[in-house]
Protein backbone atom coordinates (compact mmCIF):
# COMPACT_ATOMS: atom_id res chain seq x y z
CA UNK A 1 0.00 0.00 0.00
CA UNK A 2 1.07 3.60 -0.80
CA UNK A 3 1.42 6.12 2.04
CA UNK A 4 1.79 9.67 1.37
CA UNK A 5 4.64 11.19 2.93
CA UNK A 6 3.48 13.61 5.77
CA UNK A 7 4.74 17.01 3.96
CA UNK A 8 1.86 16.53 1.15
CA UNK A 9 -0.25 18.48 2.34
CA UNK A 10 1.84 20.41 4.76
CA UNK A 11 0.25 24.12 4.55
CA UNK A 12 -2.99 22.72 3.53
CA UNK A 13 -4.84 22.32 6.73
CA UNK A 14 -7.20 24.93 8.39
CA UNK A 15 -9.26 25.77 5.07
CA UNK A 16 -12.59 27.10 5.83
CA UNK A 17 -15.24 25.00 4.40
CA UNK A 18 -16.56 27.77 2.37
CA UNK A 19 -14.21 28.69 -0.91
CA UNK A 20 -13.76 32.56 -2.07
CA UNK A 21 -13.98 33.10 -5.35
CA UNK A 22 -10.24 33.94 -5.79
CA UNK A 23 -9.61 30.45 -3.80
CA UNK A 24 -11.38 29.00 -6.68
CA UNK A 25 -9.75 30.55 -9.30
CA UNK A 26 -6.27 30.47 -8.02
CA UNK A 27 -7.29 26.38 -7.25
CA UNK A 28 -8.28 26.05 -10.94
CA UNK A 29 -5.65 28.07 -12.24
CA UNK A 30 -3.37 25.84 -10.67
CA UNK A 31 -4.82 22.57 -11.54
CA UNK A 32 -5.74 23.75 -15.16
CA UNK A 33 -2.20 25.14 -16.18
CA UNK A 34 -1.34 23.56 -19.73
CA UNK A 35 1.78 21.01 -19.40
CA UNK A 36 1.67 21.03 -15.27
CA UNK A 37 0.82 17.53 -14.32
CA UNK A 38 -0.82 16.36 -11.24
CA UNK A 39 2.15 15.39 -9.33
CA UNK A 40 4.15 18.58 -10.35
CA UNK A 41 0.67 20.34 -8.73
CA UNK A 42 1.61 18.48 -5.31
CA UNK A 43 5.09 19.06 -5.32
CA UNK A 44 3.85 22.98 -5.84
CA UNK A 45 1.55 22.50 -2.52
CA UNK A 46 4.08 20.50 -0.37
CA UNK A 47 6.74 23.59 -1.34
CA UNK A 48 4.28 26.84 -1.15
CA UNK A 49 0.86 25.86 0.28
CA UNK A 50 -2.17 27.01 -0.71
CA UNK A 51 -2.25 28.02 -4.71
CA UNK A 52 -2.74 31.41 -3.84
CA UNK A 53 0.96 31.22 -2.01
CA UNK A 54 2.45 29.37 -5.48
CA UNK A 55 0.76 32.22 -8.00
CA UNK A 56 2.54 35.23 -5.86
CA UNK A 57 6.39 33.33 -5.96
CA UNK A 58 8.42 34.50 -7.99
CA UNK A 59 9.71 33.34 -11.23
CA UNK A 60 13.49 32.61 -9.09
CA UNK A 61 11.38 30.37 -6.79
CA UNK A 62 9.28 28.75 -8.93
CA UNK A 63 12.30 27.56 -11.51
CA UNK A 64 12.73 24.75 -8.61
CA UNK A 65 10.13 22.83 -10.39
CA UNK A 66 8.24 24.87 -13.12
CA UNK A 67 9.91 25.08 -16.48
CA UNK A 68 9.66 28.99 -18.06
CA UNK A 69 6.74 27.78 -20.31
CA UNK A 70 5.28 26.23 -17.01
CA UNK A 71 5.59 28.98 -15.72
CA UNK A 72 3.61 31.44 -17.93
CA UNK A 73 0.76 29.14 -18.71
CA UNK A 74 0.55 29.38 -14.64
CA UNK A 75 0.82 32.85 -14.57
CA UNK A 76 -1.53 33.59 -17.56
CA UNK A 77 -4.61 31.47 -17.98
CA UNK A 78 -6.37 30.63 -21.10
CA UNK A 79 -9.88 31.82 -22.04
CA UNK A 80 -11.37 27.63 -21.31
CA UNK A 81 -9.78 28.07 -17.89
CA UNK A 82 -10.97 31.35 -17.12
CA UNK A 83 -14.32 30.56 -18.36
CA UNK A 84 -14.28 27.22 -16.08
CA UNK A 85 -13.73 29.69 -13.20
CA UNK A 86 -17.10 31.58 -13.71
CA UNK A 87 -19.07 28.36 -14.78
CA UNK A 88 -18.12 26.51 -10.92
CA UNK A 89 -18.14 29.76 -9.35
CA UNK A 90 -21.44 29.98 -10.56
CA UNK A 91 -22.56 26.18 -10.02
CA UNK A 92 -21.38 26.47 -6.50
CA UNK A 93 -23.70 29.47 -5.87
CA UNK A 94 -26.85 27.84 -7.45
CA UNK A 95 -25.85 24.96 -4.99
CA UNK A 96 -26.21 27.46 -2.27
CA UNK A 97 -29.38 29.05 -2.94
CA UNK A 98 -32.75 27.86 -1.84
CA UNK A 99 -33.84 24.57 -3.28
CA UNK A 100 -34.13 24.34 -7.06
CA UNK A 101 -33.22 21.48 -9.40
CA UNK A 102 -30.77 22.31 -11.83
CA UNK A 103 -31.33 22.86 -15.29
CA UNK A 104 -29.25 20.32 -16.96
CA UNK A 105 -29.15 17.39 -14.47
CA UNK A 106 -32.46 17.74 -12.57
CA UNK A 107 -30.53 16.97 -9.50
CA UNK A 108 -32.33 18.99 -6.81
CA UNK A 109 -30.13 21.05 -4.78
CA UNK A 110 -29.94 22.78 -1.08
CA UNK A 111 -33.37 21.13 0.06
CA UNK A 112 -33.11 19.46 3.36
CA UNK A 113 -33.20 15.48 3.79
CA UNK A 114 -35.66 14.53 6.58
CA UNK A 115 -37.11 11.13 8.11
CA UNK A 116 -34.34 9.37 7.03
CA UNK A 117 -32.26 7.18 9.47
CA UNK A 118 -28.86 8.17 7.81
CA UNK A 119 -29.45 12.03 7.39
CA UNK A 120 -31.25 14.57 9.44
CA UNK A 121 -32.39 17.73 8.22
CA UNK A 122 -28.97 17.67 6.12
CA UNK A 123 -28.81 19.96 3.02
CA UNK A 124 -27.37 18.69 -0.32
CA UNK A 125 -24.26 20.71 -0.48
CA UNK A 126 -22.43 21.70 -3.65
CA UNK A 127 -18.41 21.45 -3.05
CA UNK A 128 -14.89 21.83 -4.53
CA UNK A 129 -12.86 19.38 -2.12
CA UNK A 130 -9.52 20.00 -2.28
CA UNK A 131 -6.13 18.30 -0.79
CA UNK A 132 -5.90 19.43 2.98
CA UNK A 133 -9.54 20.14 3.15
CA UNK A 134 -10.92 19.13 6.50
CA UNK A 135 -13.67 16.98 4.01
CA UNK A 136 -10.90 15.54 1.97
CA UNK A 137 -11.53 11.42 2.21
CA UNK A 138 -7.86 10.82 3.80
CA UNK A 139 -7.67 7.57 2.32
CA UNK A 140 -7.31 9.00 -0.60
CA UNK A 141 -3.65 10.12 0.25
CA UNK A 142 -2.65 6.47 0.37
CA UNK A 143 -2.67 6.07 -3.35
CA UNK A 144 0.15 7.07 -5.53
CA UNK A 145 -1.44 9.92 -7.74
CA UNK A 146 -4.49 11.33 -5.25
CA UNK A 147 -6.40 13.64 -7.17
CA UNK A 148 -5.84 17.26 -6.29
CA UNK A 149 -9.19 18.39 -5.95
CA UNK A 150 -12.73 16.49 -6.13
CA UNK A 151 -15.80 18.19 -7.36
CA UNK A 152 -18.45 16.58 -4.89
CA UNK A 153 -22.84 17.00 -4.38
CA UNK A 154 -24.74 15.32 -1.67
CA UNK A 155 -23.81 15.36 1.94
CA UNK A 156 -20.31 15.84 2.23
CA UNK A 157 -20.03 16.38 5.37
CA UNK A 158 -20.12 13.07 6.01
CA UNK A 159 -16.80 11.91 3.66
CA UNK A 160 -14.78 12.05 6.61
CA UNK A 161 -16.63 9.92 8.72
CA UNK A 162 -14.83 6.48 10.09
CA UNK A 163 -17.23 4.59 8.14
CA UNK A 164 -16.27 1.60 6.38
CA UNK A 165 -16.47 1.26 2.53
CA UNK A 166 -16.60 -1.07 -0.25
CA UNK A 167 -16.54 -0.67 -3.54
CA UNK A 168 -18.69 -2.67 -5.93
CA UNK A 169 -18.33 -3.12 -9.65
CA UNK A 170 -19.19 -4.98 -12.58
CA UNK A 171 -20.62 -5.56 -16.12
CA UNK A 172 -22.74 -2.56 -17.94
CA UNK A 173 -25.16 -5.71 -18.98
CA UNK A 174 -25.04 -7.66 -16.38
CA UNK A 175 -27.42 -11.33 -16.14
CA UNK A 176 -30.52 -10.90 -14.36
CA UNK A 177 -29.26 -12.60 -11.44
CA UNK A 178 -25.97 -10.67 -11.54
CA UNK A 179 -28.61 -7.37 -11.01
CA UNK A 180 -30.43 -8.97 -8.73
CA UNK A 181 -26.70 -10.45 -6.55
CA UNK A 182 -25.87 -6.70 -6.87
CA UNK A 183 -28.60 -4.41 -5.26
CA UNK A 184 -29.18 -7.59 -2.56
CA UNK A 185 -24.99 -7.39 -1.90
CA UNK A 186 -25.62 -3.00 -1.72
CA UNK A 187 -28.58 -3.72 0.78
CA UNK A 188 -26.85 -5.85 3.00
CA UNK A 189 -23.56 -3.83 3.11
CA UNK A 190 -25.30 -0.68 3.88
CA UNK A 191 -27.64 -2.10 6.42
CA UNK A 192 -24.35 -3.33 8.05
CA UNK A 193 -23.24 0.29 8.00
CA UNK A 194 -20.85 0.59 5.38
CA UNK A 195 -21.17 2.71 2.22
CA UNK A 196 -21.36 1.19 -1.00
CA UNK A 197 -19.09 2.92 -3.70
CA UNK A 198 -19.28 2.68 -7.49
CA UNK A 199 -19.52 4.46 -10.70
CA UNK A 200 -22.97 5.18 -12.01
CA UNK A 201 -22.61 2.93 -14.81
CA UNK A 202 -25.59 0.93 -16.11
CA UNK A 203 -25.95 -2.55 -14.93
CA UNK A 204 -24.08 -3.64 -11.72
CA UNK A 205 -23.08 -0.10 -10.63
CA UNK A 206 -26.40 0.81 -10.69
CA UNK A 207 -27.98 -1.80 -8.94
CA UNK A 208 -25.35 -2.12 -6.70
CA UNK A 209 -26.49 1.74 -5.60
CA UNK A 210 -30.01 0.87 -5.75
CA UNK A 211 -29.73 -1.83 -2.79
CA UNK A 212 -27.58 1.05 -0.96
CA UNK A 213 -30.38 3.48 -1.08
CA UNK A 214 -32.85 0.70 -0.16
CA UNK A 215 -31.36 0.47 3.05
CA UNK A 216 -31.43 4.35 3.57
CA UNK A 217 -34.86 4.26 3.85
CA UNK A 218 -36.56 5.14 7.04
CA UNK A 219 -38.41 1.89 7.14
CA UNK A 220 -35.05 0.07 7.03
CA UNK A 221 -32.20 -0.65 9.74
CA UNK A 222 -29.91 2.36 9.03
CA UNK A 223 -26.91 4.07 10.50
CA UNK A 224 -25.82 7.83 10.53
CA UNK A 225 -23.70 8.03 7.52
CA UNK A 226 -23.38 7.69 3.67
CA UNK A 227 -25.49 4.97 2.22
CA UNK A 228 -23.49 5.05 -1.07
CA UNK A 229 -20.47 7.20 -3.54
CA UNK A 230 -20.74 7.31 -7.12
CA UNK A 231 -17.52 8.71 -8.44
CA UNK A 232 -18.91 9.56 -11.76
CA UNK A 233 -16.27 10.05 -14.86
CA UNK A 234 -18.20 13.32 -16.27
CA UNK A 235 -18.16 16.82 -15.00
CA UNK A 236 -21.20 17.31 -11.83
CA UNK A 237 -22.87 19.23 -14.41
CA UNK A 238 -24.30 16.21 -16.21
CA UNK A 239 -25.31 12.83 -15.66
CA UNK A 240 -23.98 9.94 -17.30
CA UNK A 241 -26.05 7.87 -18.24
CA UNK A 242 -29.31 9.74 -18.83
CA UNK A 243 -31.22 7.01 -17.45
CA UNK A 244 -29.47 7.49 -13.93
CA UNK A 245 -30.88 11.40 -13.59
CA UNK A 246 -33.44 9.91 -10.91
CA UNK A 247 -31.00 7.80 -9.18
CA UNK A 248 -28.31 10.58 -9.04
CA UNK A 249 -30.80 12.99 -7.25
CA UNK A 250 -31.48 9.98 -4.79
CA UNK A 251 -27.46 9.21 -4.29
CA UNK A 252 -27.10 13.04 -3.45
CA UNK A 253 -29.61 12.71 -1.07
CA UNK A 254 -28.27 9.42 0.98
CA UNK A 255 -25.03 9.83 -0.33
CA UNK A 256 -22.64 11.69 -2.30
CA UNK A 257 -21.87 12.05 -5.94
CA UNK A 258 -17.33 12.66 -6.73
CA UNK A 259 -15.92 13.65 -10.36
CA UNK A 260 -12.31 14.91 -10.82
CA UNK A 261 -13.17 15.72 -13.74
CA UNK A 262 -14.10 19.88 -14.32
CA UNK A 263 -17.60 21.05 -15.13
CA UNK A 264 -18.52 20.19 -19.02
CA UNK A 265 -16.42 17.20 -19.24
CA UNK A 266 -17.98 15.07 -21.44
CA UNK A 267 -18.20 11.34 -21.14
CA UNK A 268 -15.01 10.42 -22.84
CA UNK A 269 -13.55 7.03 -22.66
CA UNK A 270 -10.19 7.79 -21.56
CA UNK A 271 -11.65 9.25 -18.43
CA UNK A 272 -13.14 6.05 -17.03
CA UNK A 273 -10.05 4.14 -16.12
CA UNK A 274 -8.70 7.67 -14.11
CA UNK A 275 -11.85 8.04 -12.03
CA UNK A 276 -11.90 3.74 -11.07
CA UNK A 277 -8.66 4.48 -9.37
CA UNK A 278 -10.63 6.70 -7.06
CA UNK A 279 -13.29 3.68 -6.73
CA UNK A 280 -10.77 1.39 -5.76
CA UNK A 281 -9.12 3.91 -3.03
CA UNK A 282 -12.06 5.04 -1.59
CA UNK A 283 -12.58 1.32 -0.21
CA UNK A 284 -11.30 -0.92 2.05
CA UNK A 285 -11.93 -3.97 -0.47
CA UNK A 286 -13.56 -3.92 -4.00
CA UNK A 287 -15.60 -6.95 -4.95
CA UNK A 288 -16.77 -7.55 -8.61
CA UNK A 289 -20.25 -9.07 -9.25
CA UNK A 290 -20.19 -9.84 -12.74
CA UNK A 291 -17.37 -9.31 -15.19
CA UNK A 292 -16.53 -10.18 -19.20
CA UNK A 293 -12.61 -11.07 -19.21
CA UNK A 294 -12.41 -7.69 -21.08
CA UNK A 295 -14.00 -5.34 -18.59
CA UNK A 296 -12.94 -2.27 -16.90
CA UNK A 297 -14.33 -3.63 -13.53
CA UNK A 298 -10.98 -5.76 -13.86
CA UNK A 299 -9.15 -2.34 -14.26
CA UNK A 300 -10.68 -1.40 -11.00
CA UNK A 301 -9.68 -4.53 -9.67
CA UNK A 302 -5.89 -4.66 -10.87
CA UNK A 303 -5.99 -1.01 -9.73
CA UNK A 304 -7.43 -2.15 -6.01
CA UNK A 305 -4.58 -4.85 -5.28
CA UNK A 306 -1.86 -2.13 -6.43
CA UNK A 307 -3.26 -0.37 -3.99
CA UNK A 308 -2.72 -3.09 -1.26
CA UNK A 309 -6.55 -3.54 -1.04
CA UNK A 310 -8.97 -7.18 -1.14
CA UNK A 311 -10.32 -8.52 -3.93
CA UNK A 312 -13.51 -10.17 -4.23
CA UNK A 313 -15.46 -11.88 -6.82
CA UNK A 314 -18.53 -13.24 -7.01
CA UNK A 315 -18.99 -17.01 -8.70
CA UNK A 316 -21.24 -17.62 -11.78
CA UNK A 317 -22.87 -20.02 -14.33
CA UNK A 318 -19.35 -21.39 -16.38
CA UNK A 319 -21.80 -21.02 -19.21
CA UNK A 320 -21.90 -16.78 -19.22
CA UNK A 321 -19.43 -14.33 -20.73
CA UNK A 322 -19.70 -12.06 -17.68
CA UNK A 323 -18.70 -14.41 -15.31
CA UNK A 324 -15.52 -14.78 -16.89
CA UNK A 325 -13.76 -11.89 -15.52
CA UNK A 326 -14.86 -13.09 -12.05
CA UNK A 327 -13.61 -16.59 -13.05
CA UNK A 328 -10.22 -15.25 -13.76
CA UNK A 329 -9.72 -13.28 -10.53
CA UNK A 330 -10.62 -16.15 -8.40
CA UNK A 331 -8.26 -18.12 -10.43
CA UNK A 332 -5.46 -15.21 -9.51
CA UNK A 333 -5.92 -15.40 -5.71
CA UNK A 334 -9.43 -13.05 -5.53
CA UNK A 335 -11.75 -14.08 -2.50
CA UNK A 336 -14.23 -16.28 -3.74
CA UNK A 337 -17.78 -14.82 -2.08
CA UNK A 338 -21.27 -16.21 -1.72
CA UNK A 339 -22.66 -13.62 0.39
CA UNK A 340 -22.34 -10.13 2.04
CA UNK A 341 -20.92 -11.65 5.29
CA UNK A 342 -18.34 -13.25 3.65
CA UNK A 343 -16.98 -9.82 2.70
CA UNK A 344 -17.28 -8.06 5.95
CA UNK A 345 -15.88 -11.36 7.89
CA UNK A 346 -12.59 -11.06 5.55
CA UNK A 347 -12.16 -7.02 6.29
CA UNK A 348 -13.45 -6.39 9.56
CA UNK A 349 -9.37 -7.59 10.02
CA UNK A 350 -7.52 -5.39 8.27
CA UNK A 351 -9.48 -2.19 9.17
CA UNK A 352 -7.96 0.08 12.09
CA UNK A 353 -9.01 -1.20 15.21
CA UNK A 354 -11.06 1.74 15.53
CA UNK A 355 -12.74 0.73 12.77
CA UNK A 356 -13.24 -2.45 14.02
CA UNK A 357 -15.22 -1.28 16.85
CA UNK A 358 -17.25 0.94 14.76
CA UNK A 359 -18.15 -2.20 12.37
CA UNK A 360 -18.87 -4.66 15.36
CA UNK A 361 -21.15 -2.21 17.38
CA UNK A 362 -23.42 -2.04 13.59
CA UNK A 363 -23.06 -5.51 13.34
CA UNK A 364 -24.67 -5.76 16.85
CA UNK A 365 -26.98 -3.16 16.14
CA UNK A 366 -28.00 -4.61 12.96
CA UNK A 367 -28.60 -8.69 14.31
CA UNK A 368 -30.85 -7.00 17.24
CA UNK A 369 -32.75 -5.69 14.52
CA UNK A 370 -32.80 -8.71 12.21
CA UNK A 371 -35.72 -11.94 12.74
CA UNK A 372 -33.64 -14.80 13.07
CA UNK A 373 -36.75 -16.62 11.13
CA UNK A 374 -36.56 -14.54 8.62
CA UNK A 375 -33.16 -14.73 8.32
CA UNK A 376 -33.04 -18.27 8.03
CA UNK A 377 -35.25 -17.76 5.12
CA UNK A 378 -33.46 -15.26 3.71
CA UNK A 379 -30.37 -18.01 3.70
CA UNK A 380 -32.62 -20.86 2.56
CA UNK A 381 -33.19 -18.87 -0.44
CA UNK A 382 -30.18 -18.21 -2.18
CA UNK A 383 -30.18 -22.15 -3.09
CA UNK A 384 -33.65 -22.65 -2.92
CA UNK A 385 -34.94 -25.37 -4.91
CA UNK A 386 -38.77 -26.27 -6.25
CA UNK A 387 -39.85 -27.49 -3.39
CA UNK A 388 -39.77 -23.81 -1.68
CA UNK A 389 -42.10 -22.23 -3.88
CA UNK A 390 -45.99 -22.29 -3.28
CA UNK A 391 -47.49 -25.04 -5.43
CA UNK A 392 -51.35 -25.88 -6.13
CA UNK A 393 -52.45 -29.04 -7.86
CA UNK A 394 -51.60 -28.83 -11.55
CA UNK A 395 -49.53 -25.89 -10.47
CA UNK A 396 -46.42 -26.16 -13.07
CA UNK A 397 -43.98 -23.20 -11.34
CA UNK A 398 -41.93 -26.58 -9.15
CA UNK A 399 -41.70 -28.34 -12.23
CA UNK A 400 -40.40 -25.54 -14.21
CA UNK A 401 -38.27 -23.80 -11.86
CA UNK A 402 -36.40 -27.37 -10.95
CA UNK A 403 -36.17 -27.91 -15.06
CA UNK A 404 -34.66 -24.15 -14.98
CA UNK A 405 -31.86 -24.87 -12.48
CA UNK A 406 -29.31 -21.86 -11.91
CA UNK A 407 -28.11 -21.88 -15.83
CA UNK A 408 -28.99 -20.03 -18.93
CA UNK A 409 -30.54 -22.90 -20.90
CA UNK A 410 -32.89 -22.54 -24.42
CA UNK A 411 -36.58 -23.11 -24.97
CA UNK A 412 -35.46 -26.90 -26.33
CA UNK A 413 -34.23 -27.68 -23.70
CA UNK A 414 -37.21 -26.67 -21.36
CA UNK A 415 -39.24 -28.18 -23.35
CA UNK A 416 -37.49 -31.90 -23.43
CA UNK A 417 -37.10 -31.50 -19.46
CA UNK A 418 -40.48 -30.58 -18.77
CA UNK A 419 -42.82 -32.41 -20.78
CA UNK A 420 -44.88 -29.31 -21.41
CA UNK A 421 -46.15 -28.31 -25.05
CA UNK A 422 -44.79 -24.56 -25.99
CA UNK A 423 -47.44 -22.54 -25.39
CA UNK A 424 -48.08 -23.95 -21.97
CA UNK A 425 -44.25 -23.07 -21.58
CA UNK A 426 -44.28 -19.52 -22.88
CA UNK A 427 -47.35 -18.48 -20.90
CA UNK A 428 -45.45 -19.45 -17.74
CA UNK A 429 -42.09 -18.70 -18.78
CA UNK A 430 -44.11 -15.01 -18.89
CA UNK A 431 -45.57 -15.34 -16.16
CA UNK A 432 -42.64 -15.94 -13.94
CA UNK A 433 -40.55 -13.46 -15.72
CA UNK A 434 -43.38 -10.48 -14.55
CA UNK A 435 -42.83 -12.34 -11.03
CA UNK A 436 -39.22 -11.56 -11.11
CA UNK A 437 -38.56 -15.44 -10.94
CA UNK A 438 -36.82 -15.68 -14.11
CA UNK A 439 -35.09 -13.60 -16.59
CA UNK A 440 -34.75 -13.45 -20.19
CA UNK A 441 -31.30 -13.40 -21.60
CA UNK A 442 -30.20 -12.71 -25.30
CA UNK A 443 -29.94 -15.45 -27.66
CA UNK A 444 -33.14 -16.93 -26.42
CA UNK A 445 -32.50 -18.06 -23.34
CA UNK A 446 -33.89 -18.24 -19.93
CA UNK A 447 -32.03 -18.20 -16.12
CA UNK A 448 -34.20 -18.32 -12.87
CA UNK A 449 -33.20 -15.55 -10.17
CA UNK A 450 -32.41 -16.79 -7.00
CA UNK A 451 -32.00 -14.34 -4.06
CA UNK A 452 -28.54 -12.74 -3.08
Amino acid sequence: MHHAPNHQTAGLHGMNEGMTREELAAWLQLVQAKGIGHGTVRRLLAAFGLPQQILAQSAAALEQLLSAKQIAALRTPDAETLALIETTWQWLQQGAAPAQADAQTGIQTSSPIKNTQRSSNLPVQRRIVTLGDPAYPSVLLEMADPPVLLYAMGQVECLQQPQPRIAMVGSRNPTPQGASNARAFGKAFAEMGWTVVSGLALGVDGAAHEGALQAALPEQVGVVGLATIAVVGTGLDRVYPRQHRDLAHRIVQHGVILSESPLGTPPLSHHFPKRNRIIAGLSHGVLVVEAALQSGSLITARLAGEQGKEVFAIPGSIHASQSRGCHALIKQGAKLVESAQDVLEELRTVLPAGRQAVVSSIAEKSMEHTDPSAAADADSAVDADASTVPTVPGDTTAVLLQALGHDPVGLDALLARTGLDAATLQAKLLELELMGMVGRLPGGLFQRIGTA
